[in-house]
């Protein structure tokens, strides 16, 4: 059977919901102030529209955090270097951490709540996961590395969206130091000259 396409109005109130999130956590001090009913008013939609597209605050949440990865996702997957696959590990690893410390700076309030929704514990959420796995694949492939399970956990705990938060927010570290900061933490984990 062929696989349904989705009706124009369920495109067009998904697109809004996307867009009324963003906003709001764009807007907000604090993750948990978003609301499915806020997100609802903010986009016009019933909020049993907003259930049955995304099921819970964790899948919208979800779901708005991998549309704006997606074209980090994309470069990742297929892209040239320093992200895409042919690029050389101890190229590589330095290059996701930094595009993945720059997506969290950029989306702060959404990072902090999607890592909240893994009861507790971010470790346990499926984008932890997919990052843990790409990394340690790509660790496993510098000669004589480090165990690349832990190596990977380690250098995804410099980019944690709390960390992120704690550094850039409350202490206001400024973006390009973070950077560094991180560039030279994982050549120093990797054992390889830091690049500028």
């Amino acid at each position: 059977m062929p696989e349904r396409k989705p009706r124009k109005d369920a495109v067009r109130n998904r697109t809004a919901v996307l867009a009324a999130a963003d906003a709001l956590f764009a807007r907000c001090e604090s993750p948990e102030d978003v609301t499915m009913a806020d997100v609802a008013a903010a986009a016009g939609v019933g909020k049993g529209t907003l259930f049955r597209a995304f099921g819970d605050r964790t899948g919208l949440i979800r779901a708005l955090y991998e549309a704006r990865l997606e074209p980090i996702m994309d470069a990742v997957e297929a892209g040239p270097p320093p992200l895409g696959p042919a690029t050389p590990p101890l190229q590589r690893v330095p290059a996701l951490l930094d595009a993945l410390l720059c997506f969290k700076l950029d989306n702060r309030p959404l990072a902090l709540a999607l890592e909240g929704t893994a009861g507790g514990s971010p470790y346990q959420a499926g984008h932890y996961e997919r990052w843990h796995g790409l990394l340690r694949g790509v660790l496993e492939r510098i000669p004589e590395p480090a165990d690349g399970d832990f190596t990977a956990h380690a250098l995804l705990a410099a980019v944690r969206a709390d960390l992120v938060e704690h550094l850039a927010g409350r202490e206001g570290v400024p973006r390009e130091r973070m950077r560094a900061r991180l560039a030279d933490f994982t050549a120093r984990v990797l054992g390889s000259p830091a690049t500028d």
